[in-house]
């Protein structure tokens, strides 16, 4: 190759990295060290408390405290495998908006909540529940109620609404669900069930976990819901339970990496060697494995059995059977509702035909939340609990508390 040559190749890649510790893997490993200590419920709930609906039912609520103003109660109803934690930035950030009080409910079957019949997860059991829960909770004088469902949660909220179970709800927030895409995301939930861990090692790698697999996209969203969703397998409790955690398993956990299966092989626990010690033989990569800092990864049965700690408070899979009663008809159902109604999408390409012809006729409110996932209240939670209480401020349900400006829908 001729000088020139040389230049013109030179001028055109870009600079080499500078041999030596700069580039060392544990420096970089180090740099992406974060922090998955679980949050408490306490941080953003006035209270939590179990109501005994029933011999059969009991539920578990968290509130808010209540508005310095006259205000609505926001009935928020999580999605299938959450918590009622799951809203609990929401909770903060909507409250310092609007004059309002947070009620959120772990469903049958999730969270702390107990029930004779966990299994029975259909449509008009759930809405039940949820009318009955209030009952008990408001016997005399009930206030004005706003239900915010996201997924599952949304789906209930509308077959509740639709029931007309209260006589005082005002409102309705659907998040990310819409009959025809829920429909047709059906067919694959099975493999997307399947393909989740089965079990965690503590619940930092649970959370770990969550944000490595974009369940949620908010780490501290993730901290606080994610122990509402996975159980304590030796006591089979709740692990919001084993909280706060003691100092030595936080420290322990920090360390410890949480993989989609044990006997993967994490690149950030490699202390590579530098780019002058690697050929295209792969020498390199033999000097790593016989270095001693090299972690191997776990092979024996007992190492294996440690990392089953906890798993999901719920599974899944088994409530196939209700999954089509859950989101049939949803749409019309959602439209023939004679109260103001609001839908907050993901993608704008959420929308089925239905209701595509519905926001057209403006017999609903749209809003499409850009760069977040699924859990939009959880990766988004300012700009979710802007949007649901600029919703309430127009229509004259709640009043603006403190310097909260109401800014027009973009959609």
């Amino acid at each position: 190759m001729s000088s020139l040559q040389r230049t013109i190749l030179k001028g055109k890649l870009p600079p080499t990295i500078p041999s030596g510790r700069i580039g060392r893997a544990d420096s970089f490993k180090k740099s992406r060290i974060r922090d998955y200590k679980p949050g408490m419920w306490n941080e953003f709930f006035a209270d939590k408390e179990d109501v005994k609906v029933d011999e059969q039912r009991t539920f578990r609520v968290y509130r808010t405290k209540k508005p310095e103003k006259s205000g609505p109660v926001l009935l928020l109803l999580h999605g299938g495998g959450y918590s009622a934690l799951t809203w609990a930035h929401f909770c903060s950030e909507v409250t310092r908006m609007i004059h309002c009080q947070c009620l959120c409910i772990d469903l049958r079957g999730h969270g702390d909540s107990k029930v004779d019949d966990e299994d029975d997860l259909s449509a008009d059991t759930l809405a039940k529940d949820i009318g009955d829960l209030l009952t008990k909770l408001y016997p005399e004088d009930m206030p004005q109620i706003y239900v915010v469902g996201h997924s599952m949660g949304g789906a209930i909220a509308v077959h509740f609404a639709h029931m007309a179970l209260v006589p005082n709800l005002i409102g309705i927030t659907v998040i990310d669900v819409v009959e025809g895409t829920a429909m047709e995301a059906l067919a694959s939930m099975q493999s997307f069930l399947r393909s989740r861990p089965k079990y965690f090692q503590s619940i930092p790698n649970a959370i770990e976990w969550c944000i490595r697999s974009g369940q949620v996209r908010n780490v501290d969203s993730a901290k606080v819901s994610m122990p509402g969703q996975i159980i304590n397998c030796t006591t089979n409790q709740l692990a919001t339970n084993d909280l706060p955690l003691p100092d030595d398993v936080l420290e322990e956990a920090h360390h410890t990496s949480m993989f989609p299966n044990p006997f993967s092989i994490s690149e950030d626990e490699e202390t590579g060697q530098t780019g002058d010690d690697t050929d295209a033989s792969g020498e390199g990569a033999t000097a790593a494995a016989g270095s001693a800092d090299f972690k191997k990864p776990i092979t024996t049965k007992a190492m294996t059995d440690a990392a089953k700690n906890y798993t999901w408070r719920i599974d899944l899979s088994k409530s196939e059977k209700y999954w089509v009663g859950w989101f049939s008809g949803l749409s019309e159902k959602f439209l023939n509702l004679r109260l103001p109604k609001q839908l907050l999408l993901a993608s704008i390409d959420g929308l089925d035909r239905t209701l595509t012809v519905g926001q057209m006729q403006g017999r609903f409110q749209m809003q499409v939340l850009a760069r977040c996932g699924h859990a939009v209240h959880e990766d988004r939670p300012h700009e979710v609990a802007e949007v649901i209480s600029g919703y309430l401020i127009r229509n004259r349900f709640a009043e603006a508390a403190g310097e909260f400006r109401c800014h027009m829908p973009s959609c």
